[in-house]
């Protein structure tokens, strides 16, 4: 304990120079795919303490103390997690603003781009051409949520080699001239491709007084929904520094046309740069988006998992290295979790050291471990089952047992080289 306070408070030790190594790493894994999803998200960091203020740290709606972290993180078409490939801290050290809904309208307007939060999600897409760059024989797709509806993000530039965008819509722009149709009334009148199932997740509003219709209670549910894609061409909104260009776009339209009674219809209203000329095209975009979701399991496992926001740093400066180093572990988290079920019958020695399954192996089963080695899968279930995990037909474990799971294992792995079989198999 005393060695991680002091490693936290090293001048040298910074969150960039933590995640370094791993980013580096993680750009070396892209290269092994043809296509990558770089999905980039922020979260708050909830560093809110009455009895213990952290010192440094900034304010998140002027009641709550802490910060955002924005992440861009890599994932195969399927949804392993391949790391972070980017990420940036925004620290609200100056406060943030009470003015007026009207005064906060004006200020908006009247304010570049530049100098507003929202400039992260363009950063991301220059931080996904460079990625693009250093990787050119992979097709990057840069994805976010309805925060990167920006109108200059779309703007941007695609460089040489092309990233592609997807980004869910959350503005129903204008089209063409003032007297045009906008973008929902558009896509609405075109016929449909296909209808599909998905699943939706449930979630609970995080306040009660949340009044946004996309935040409240939902229970989990299978949706059945319609498809529909066009190609449309945006006007450009005002702006008071710049004139921003008309942009072509494909637009694919997801919604549910007949949800259950007391329950908001599914509806996602993508943008992209993808192409749609092809029925399998639309089909490939709408399961792209569907990877998104990984990220919410990523910022999940970040802080119930790895609890970051408990962790009792008292200097913003020590919670930063703090954080780059449980991203790593959170991510690490989430790919074994997921390469248990992608790759179920691989050796488990893919991804763990002999000690690590041996161990476990010999903890559960109360048994010397086998000659042959275990499946990945095998390991995967037995390591969760140390964290709470209850082994049922056709369930898998989830991250939060995984998580408890793998600490736990490293315990067993240290006795295991320390004074178990391993250290007699040193020393001889």
């Amino acid at each position: 304990m005393v060695a991680a306070y002091r490693f936290f408070d090293n001048d040298k030790v910074t969150f960039d120079k933590v995640l370094h190594p791993h980013i580096e790493r993680t750009r070396q894994r892209l290269a092994a795919h043809k296509v990558v999803l770089l999905v980039q998200d922020s979260s708050e960091i909830d560093l809110t303490r009455p009895e213990m203020e952290v010192t440094g740290v900034g304010e998140l709606d002027g009641v709550r103390r802490g910060f955002v972290l924005h992440e861009m993180q890599a994932f195969t078409s399927e949804g392993t997690p391949l790391g972070t490939v980017w990420a940036e801290i925004i620290n609200r050290t100056d406060g943030v603003s009470h003015a007026s809904a009207a005064e906060k309208s004006h200020q908006r307007k009247h304010t570049p781009i530049e100098e507003k939060e929202t400039m992260r999600w363009l950063t991301g897409l220059r931080q996904a051409r460079m990625v693009a760059e250093q990787v050119p024989a992979v097709q990057c797709v840069c994805m976010a949520d309805s925060e990167a509806d920006i109108y200059e993000l779309f703007a941007e530039p695609r460089g040489t080699p092309s990233v592609h965008w997807l980004i869910r819509a959350c503005q129903d722009r204008a089209l063409g001239t003032d007297a045009g149709p906008h973008l929902r009334e558009q896509v609405l009148s075109t016929p449909v491709l296909y209808e599909v199932k998905l699943g939706v997740r449930g979630r609970k509003a995080k306040t009660t007084a949340e009044d946004r219709s996309r935040r409240q209670n939902r229970d989990s549910r299978q949706a059945t929904v319609e498809v529909r894609a066009t190609t449309v061409t945006l006007r450009p909104p005002w702006r008071c520094d710049r004139q921003l260009p008309a942009i072509t776009v494909n637009v694919v339209l997801v919604r549910e046309p007949n949800p259950p009674a007391g329950e908001p219809p599914v509806e996602w209203m993508l943008v992209t740069t993808l192409p749609i000329d092809t029925l399998e095209h639309v089909r490939t975009i709408v399961e792209y988006y569907c990877v998104r979701w990984s990220i919410e399991i990523l910022f999940r496992t970040l802080k119930q998992g790895c609890r970051i926001e408990q962790r009792r740093l008292e200097d913003v400066e020590r919670v930063l290295p703090c954080l780059g180093l449980y991203l790593i572990v959170a991510w690490r988290t989430l790919f074994v979790c997921r390469m248990g079920r992608e790759c179920p019958d691989v050796d488990c020695e893919a991804i763990f050291e002999p000690s690590e399954w041996k161990a476990v192996w010999t903890a559960v089963h109360q048994k010397k471990p086998p000659k042959k080695i275990p499946t990945l899968a095998k390991m995967v279930h037995l390591i969760a089952s140390l964290g709470g995990y209850v082994d049922r037909p056709k369930t898998d474990p989830g991250t939060q047992t995984l998580w408890i799971g793998l600490q736990r294992m490293y315990d067993l792995a240290w006795a295991w080289d320390t004074f178990g079989p391993g250290a007699k198999a040193s020393g001889s």
